[in-house]
């Protein structure tokens, strides 16, 4: 459905119109994925943090996973002790500078995210899109941000 049709608004003209429809497409992707992981019992910002950490095959500082979150949050410490309480994660301390805290996944959190993967796997384009027109629609956003 188009965006004029799902927001029924009409646009001063096209940048306009595109903004609007990155922004509500942006939203719908989250909803999407937050209802596919409510089985999971995590959220999308929470998957966010486990793939940042699979993918560090290591530990990271608290302040690095803040960096590479696709959504930057202040609540990315909360986060990352739900997922602690969860045993998704471990932290541990910078034993010379206790300020720095480091977080890596835990056994459990590969686990859950290997679950995560055999369920779907970016399901929200799929089947909408061929590979070349995702190619085409990343490409796009990469121009648009300049």
């Amino acid at each position: 459905m188009k965006i004029e049709e799902l927001i029924q608004a009409k646009f001063k003209d096209d940048y306009h119109k595109a903004i609007v429809n990155v922004r509500y497409t942006s939203n719908w992707i989250g909803n999407f994925y937050n209802h596919q992981l409510l089985e999971f019992d995590i959220t999308f910002p929470q998957l966010n943090i486990l793939r940042i950490l699979r993918g560090a095959k290591g530990k990271l500082s608290v302040k690095v996973v803040k960096e590479r979150m696709l959504e930057k949050s202040p609540n990315t410490t909360r986060l990352i002790d739900k997922l602690i309480d969860k045993e998704l994660v471990e932290r541990t301390r910078c034993e010379s500078d206790r300020r720095v805290v480091y977080i890596s996944i835990a056994e459990k959190g590969l686990k859950v995210l290997s679950e995560i993967d055999q369920v779907f796997d970016d399901q929200a384009l799929n089947g909408n899109l061929t590979k070349e027109e995702a190619k085409s629609l990343s490409d796009l956003l990469d121009k648009l941000r300049g």
